[in-house]
């Protein structure tokens, strides 16, 4: 199909103009994205390089610092009680669990009052990191504060990849330019498709000099772009269903069944919690005994369950999983169960969204890729601003 586009001399016209203004009006924001997800692909690493006084613990007797880690529901009800019983915290609203021995639970608040702030501003919460083995307050921090201080940095960095630091607004600009990006993909292979010819081909997967550099700028910019372009697919889908589920859910759906996104609530008449953390993580274990829990969910409504997080062995994404077991908090029913194990086909594909986005999917040298790929942006900004400038800029200029 794109072979035929692309010997459309009107879409080829259109995708050309389409393609330029795109990269005028939204390159800067690529290029924001690239740089920062090149950071955020190891952001934990570099967050705890930065702040090891404030996310690096105790490690257990027998257990060196980097062994994988677990902890019971009775490790778990300890460590809410010893927050809970303290005036200067309180119940968190989640706990994060780590996966590896040396590194803080991290416990998070939820602002006490119902924010009021404007559309462009960053929810702020409270973190509170906790030493697992000697249940001392390592420190704290406000997540969606900007800053640029060693505490700050990261969650900053994170905060711009995702928002723009804009709060909703800038979620949705990001969600849009995800789908900008794959238009900017697709429209790009129309432009790069060559005659079948091999000579052709060649110098359309290949760059040189040839003692011109605009000719080196055009080459760069088309031969990057061809290799660029499937991962670039991948990225703008990904990175618009993280921000607009609402846009692409349906869309899945339509080709493969997706589990219906409802909210979980009580199914009981009791009105305040009558199980534990530790009784709600149990009864999370009892479904999948071998996995290992990264996060619990507390609830701060009457109406509100537990929501346990698990990762199992074979779930394609690392560290926390995508296991989620929600648990009546009046009378420890279990309520739903996300297994990715198990999910229907539409499930699936969605749960691979946010691995190969991360480079995670791939390990270690996934995450190498995507680190490298963030700086394509760039590339692909400068080289077609010098294309624009010697080949279209002299057309505004009359």
């Amino acid at each position: 199909m794109i072979k035929h586009l692309a010997r459309i001399p009107r879409i080829k016209f259109i995708s050309r103009k389409l393609h330029l203004w795109i990269g005028l009006l939204f390159g800067m924001v690529f290029v924001i994205l690239g740089l920062t997800g090149s950071a955020i692909a190891w952001r934990h690493e570099l967050d705890h390089m930065l702040n090891p006084d404030l996310l690096q613990a105790s490690s257990p007797s027998g257990l060196a610092v980097g062994a994988p880690i677990r902890f019971s529901p009775t490790d778990i009800q300890t460590m809410s009680d010893t927050l809970s019983a303290n005036p200067r915290y309180g119940r968190p609203s989640m706990l994060v669990f780590p996966e590896h021995a040396g590194s803080v639970v991290v416990a998070w608040y939820r602002p006490k009052t119902a924010s009021t702030t404007a559309p462009l501003t960053q929810e702020v919460m409270r973190q509170v990191m906790l030493d697992p083995v000697t249940l001392a307050v390592t420190g704290e921090r406000n997540w969606g504060e900007l800053g640029l201080s060693r505490r700050l940095l990261m969650p900053t960095i994170f905060h711009l990849h995702r928002y723009l630091v804009a709060g909703e607004v800038g979620k949705t600009v990001i969600g849009v330019s995800g789908l900008i990006l794959v238009l900017t993909a697709m429209s790009g292979i129309i432009l790069w498709w060559p005659k079948m010819r091999r000579k052709a081909i060649w110098q359309a997967i290949t760059v040189s000099h040839g003692g011109s550099w605009p000719r080196f700028h055009f080459r760069l910019h088309r031969a990057a772009g061809f290799f660029a372009a499937p991962v670039l697919l991948v990225l703008g889908f990904s990175g618009c269903y993280f921000n607009l589920p609402t846009w692409i859910v349906p869309a899945v759906n339509a080709v493969a069944s997706v589990t219906p996104a409802v909210k979980t609530l009580n199914r009981s008449s009791v009105q305040q919690s009558q199980i534990s953390p530790a009784q709600a993580v149990s009864s999370a274990l009892s479904i999948f005994p071998q996995a290992r829990v990264s996060r619990l969910a507390l609830p701060t409504l009457p109406s509100a369950p537990y929501e346990v997080r698990l990762r199992q062995f074979g779930e394609i994404r690392d560290g926390d999983g995508a296991t989620r077991i929600s648990i009546d908090s009046g009378d420890g029913r279990v309520l739903r169960v996300q297994d990715p194990l198990r999910a229907q086909a539409g499930d699936t594909l969605l749960n691979w969204l946010f691995p190969l986005h991360s480079g995670a999917a791939f390990g270690l040298a996934g995450r190498i890729f995507i680190t490298c790929f963030g700086i394509l942006p760039l590339l692909f900004f400068v080289t077609g601003l010098a294309i624009w400038i010697k080949r279209d800029f002299r057309y505004f200029a009359r």
